[in-house]
């Protein structure tokens, strides 16, 4: 089985332009990004899918794969579809966001192990329990509730489930188990450009969620529970606080294993 992960980054980010290249701890976010992907155990190939010439000579320049491809493409997902259609070779396509400079490479294996054993798995993605109200009440983080096989039933920016006897958020965070979705998919090849190639749906242009489309046209999306986090940069505050944590977390962790 050929497991290619493809990180797209695009320049333009409408909150944070030029995001891939925004300095933390002295590297651009995609080579965090790259090199922490790169430390999956069951990825074969890890490709950077760029829109712009300086991403593209940034991301050759510390020895990463790259991928040019059209600025005007909606979607990371259709930007992966665009560099998946020149490797028919794969039969399995990772999609990692160039925005998760800490991700952590067991993610990426956490999320492509259900394909090594269930053969019908068409697309997987992690998600994580809520343990901050914050979260909870947040529209930004998109919730999920999944059946008992671990296939996704819905997702939403709102609270789901709904507690319908809680007579409060506070009541309901403590009455039941919530999980936020974490932006990691995997798909099969094919699966991926049939996804690609349909119209966004009336769910999905509601809600704000790409991933809806694949529900609404009958594609099961298996759910996978991870105990790590993920830490997305999307606005200017998000990279403060990325490079408030490296500093904090990162550099000193490095600097200790040196040490040792």
């Amino acid at each position: 089985m050929n497991i290619v992960g493809i990180i797209p980054a695009r320049f333009a980010s409408s909150r944070l332009v030029g995001k891939p290249l925004a300095d933390i701890g002295g590297k651009p976010m995609i080579q965090h990004t790259y090199e922490n992907a790169k430390k999956s155990k069951l990825m074969n190939d890890l490709i950077v899918a760029v829109d712009d010439s300086k991403i593209f000579d940034v991301v050759s320049s510390f020895g990463a794969k790259a991928v040019m491809t059209d600025k005007n493409f909606n979607s990371g997902s259709d930007r992966i579809a665009f560099v998946a259609t020149k490797i028919p070779e794969a039969d399995i396509i990772v999609n990692i966001q160039g925005d998760e400079p800490f991700i952590d490479g067991r993610m990426i294996d956490e999320a492509i192990q259900p394909f090594l054993f269930e053969r019908d798995i068409q697309v997987s993605t992690l998600v994580k329990k809520i343990t901050d109200i914050k979260e909870l009440k947040s529209p930004s983080v998109p919730k999920v509730v999944f059946d008992y096989q671990n296939y996704a039933m819905y997702f939403s920016r709102s609270i789901i489930p709904y507690v319908r006897d809680a007579n409060s958020k506070i009541e309901m965070f403590h009455s039941t188990d919530f999980y936020k979705h974490i932006g990691l998919y995997v798909y099969k090849r094919e699966t991926l450009l049939k996804f690609t190639r349909l119209k966004p749906t009336d769910l999905e242009l509601t809600e704000k969620l790409e991933q809806l489309r694949l529900l609404e046209n009958g594609i099961k999306i298996k759910v996978v529970i991870t105990e790590y986090e993920s830490f997305s940069v999307d606005t200017p505050e998000d990279l403060k606080k990325a490079r408030k944590y490296y500093e904090k977390y990162i550099k000193s962790r490095g600097e200790n294993e040196q040490k040792n």
